[in-house]
């Protein structure tokens, strides 16, 4: 079974995901959005199977840095997803991607264990 990752490689979450999957011998494949940012059609189908107030990471430094007007983006799912793809470093990470599609979102070990 390989797996989908989603994320960006500098972040440390992702950095103690890698190290797991590594450490359990599960394969993978990174999708890193500083090479490839996210397009609308994978937000979509992202959104489509977690919700999109799922997808956006309110800890980080980006989100923080946001103005009020940006904010009040995220309260629409078309445009809190066009900002998420314009600012990729505020999807939350890692996003898990199964072979059946399922997600996971954030660093669940014992969530990715038993999916698999």
């Amino acid at each position: 079974m390989t797996l989908k990752i989603y994320g960006i490689k500098n972040c440390d979450t992702m950095k103690k995901t890698f190290n797991f999957l590594e450490e359990k011998g599960i394969g993978y494949e990174f999708i890193d959005y500083k090479k490839q940012a996210p397009d609308a059609g994978l937000l979509v189908r992202f959104a489509s199977k977690v919700g999109f107030e799922a997808l956006v990471n309110k800890k980080g430094t980006t989100y923080r840095k946001l103005t009020d007007e940006e904010k009040s983006l995220l309260e629409k799912e078309s445009d809190a997803l066009a900002l998420l793809g314009s600012k990729s470093s505020m999807i939350k990470r890692p996003i898990v991607e199964f072979p059946n599609g399922d997600l996971i979102l954030g660093f669940e070990p014992e969530a990715i264990l038993k999916k698999i």
